[in-house]
């Protein structure tokens, strides 16, 4: 799917692809979950999800277009010597993932506000307190063993919690979130609703009062329903913020 008009570049692979991750970055720094320059998103192109686009060092969320995404191998230990080498905490962490986990086609790693407060609470844990985190029920892991800043000793015990193909999300404790899926629409969406559930939580919280929690029951049963829900709202989404960017006359897709 490219913008109306927009051939791909020349020499340039995976441009719908790129795209989609491009327009990705473009809303997330709309919606205020970007910080600075920094965090990063990947999605892999390659059967066994060893090479992958990602962002380039140091540019912000709201200037990244599709033909300037890098394509790394995540075998190759001479990426950070290239001239045009990664952040290393982003090779570090999403180096680590698609070597280690294949069911992470997309990785999307956010210090986003409401995402960040859980993840600085002692117990980081999101409770089924609504509709939106109870998608998250059984479905989500808490790194409780923060051990610095995600260089490559760091990326691969992050890496190891997300060995169980249940486990989508992955709570940074200290430090953010971290969320895998097949497809970026998948992926995007996901992060969106933890952004929104986490909101949720959150504010609860703040309101002192009892929380009304779902019985486990009902939350399993809530999570495999938006697993099964049978319109592809992922796809939906990321089709229509694309959309809403082409027709504000974005480069996202240049």
């Amino acid at each position: 799917m490219n913008a109306p008009g927009t051939p791909p570049p020349a020499n340039i692979t995976h441009w719908s692809e790129r795209c989609d991750l491009a327009a990705a970055f473009r809303w997330t720094a709309r919606l205020e979950m970007h910080e600075a320059v920094a965090n990063h998103f990947s999605l892999a192109v390659n059967d066994d999800g060893t090479r992958f686009l990602m962002n380039p060092n140091a540019r912000h969320f709201a200037l990244i277009r599709a033909s300037e995404l890098l394509e790394i191998d995540a075998g190759d230990p001479e990426t950070l010597n290239r001239p045009d080498a990664p952040d290393p905490t982003a090779w570090g962490l999403h180096g680590a993932i698609h070597r280690a986990c294949p069911q992470a086609r997309c990785v999307m790693h956010v210090h986003s506000i409401h995402a960040t407060v859980l993840a600085s609470l002692a117990d980081s844990r999101l409770p089924p307190v609504d509709q939106n985190s109870a998608m998250f029920f059984n479905r989500h892991v808490v790194d409780s063993g923060y051990g610095g800043m995600a260089f490559e000793d760091e990326g691969a015990r992050c890496a190891r919690l997300l060995a169980s193909p249940k486990i989508k999300t992955m709570i940074m404790g200290n430090h953010g979130v971290l969320v895998i899926g097949e497809t970026v629409a998948e992926t995007f969406n996901r992060l969106y609703y933890f952004e929104r559930a986490a909101e949720t939580y959150i504010r609860a919280l703040q309101t002192d009062r009892p929380l009304r929690v779902l019985p486990d029951e009902i939350a399993e049963k809530t999570a495999q329903e938006w697993e099964d829900y049978p319109v592809d709202t992922a796809a939906a989404h990321l089709r229509d913020l694309r959309e809403i960017l082409d027709r504000e006359g974005s480069d996202y897709a240049s």
